[in-house]
């Protein structure tokens, strides 16, 4: 009988010491496969990491939808995230203007730092926004060109692979995937564009000068790359007789900035007024109805043929 006891205890401490090995080797397993950390700046560098990451990392985005991100500057914490991230992803030095400085007081070498529309030539800024100095100015608004997106997806999936080599083949696929979802997007918009009796169109402020120059249309801001510069009394003097000669039957706004001026055009033109997207952060409204970028830019499109199909 004592023998038996012994036996049992024996074997109850061998099964409790399988059960601790099995135990720490778990979660050598789990650290040991732990998800890549990425912070992004607003919605579109949002999206593309998202498509190209997949299940295989955390994505995060630090400009809130639904805040106009030209003038936002992070805090303390959104300073922190970015520190703690293994990767950060901002589209350019162009738009988000607070990167350098932020980046030039993290200290650490680990990071890996992404400008996802580096290799992209940018176009330089319109003139139309009075007394700023525009020679050394880029406009950053390529992710409005699906063609461009594609690039910036590429070079997002490339960083992505040396910042986790373990799932290389996953983020190549992932990417290839999505490219062929905007090249789609591209076929549609091209589709539609080719049968176009107009190619100009007026929006509220200079945003969408990739996506006309990729499809041979006209862009025709109210307002300079900043939404939130108003322009002069002669300027928009100058706008209300160019829209009346050319008969100019839509004056486009955003939902996320005021539309006083837009809408201001428009009355004195006799014109209708439609919404064209930034797509700078998804309204509120997008958000409920689960919108994303691919169905951004298609609503795009159907207010875009109110101008160029009329």
């Amino acid at each position: 009988m004592k023998r038996l006891l012994v036996t049992l205890v024996i074997f109850l401490l061998m099964v409790s010491g399988c059960s601790n090995t099995a135990s720490t080797k778990s979660e050598k397993t789990s650290e040991g496969s732990k998800k890549l950390q990425i912070v992004t700046t607003f919605y579109p560098m949002y999206y593309f990491a998202k498509k190209v990451a997949g299940n295989s990392a955390n994505v995060e985005l630090l400009i809130p939808n639904g805040v106009e991100p030209h003038d936002w500057e992070p805090t303390a914490k959104d300073m922190e995230k970015i520190q703690d991230a293994d990767v950060f992803i901002y589209n350019s030095q162009y738009f988000e203007l607070w990167t350098e400085k932020v980046l030039k007081s993290i200290n650490d070498s680990k990071l890996k730092v992404v400008e996802a529309s580096s290799g992209i030539k940018l176009m330089n800024a319109l003139e139309s926004e009075e007394g700023e100095d525009h020679a050394a100015s880029k406009d950053p608004h390529v992710w409005l060109s699906p063609v461009l997106a594609q690039q910036e997806v590429n070079t997002i999936a490339k960083a992505l692979e040396q910042a986790d080599p373990k799932n290389k083949d996953q983020f190549q696929k992932n990417a290839e995937a999505f490219n062929a979802e905007l090249a789609n997007l591209d076929h549609l918009y091209k589709e539609t564009i080719d049968k176009a009796k107009k190619k100009e169109f007026v929006t509220q402020h200079a945003a969408f000068g990739y996506l006309a120059k990729q499809y041979g249309l006209t862009q025709i801001p109210i307002a300079g790359l900043s939404p939130d510069v108003e322009p002069t009394l002669g300027k928009l003097t100058e706008l209300t007789e160019m829209t009346k000669k050319k008969n100019t039957k839509v004056i486009y706004f955003e939902e996320m900035t005021s539309s006083k001026v837009a809408k201001t055009l428009a009355n004195e033109i006799g014109a209708k007024t439609g919404v064209l997207n930034p797509l700078e952060g998804l309204t509120k409204k997008e958000q409920e109805q689960g919108l994303n970028y691919l169905d951004v830019m298609k609503n795009n499109l159907e207010s875009l043929k109110l101008s160029i199909l009329d």
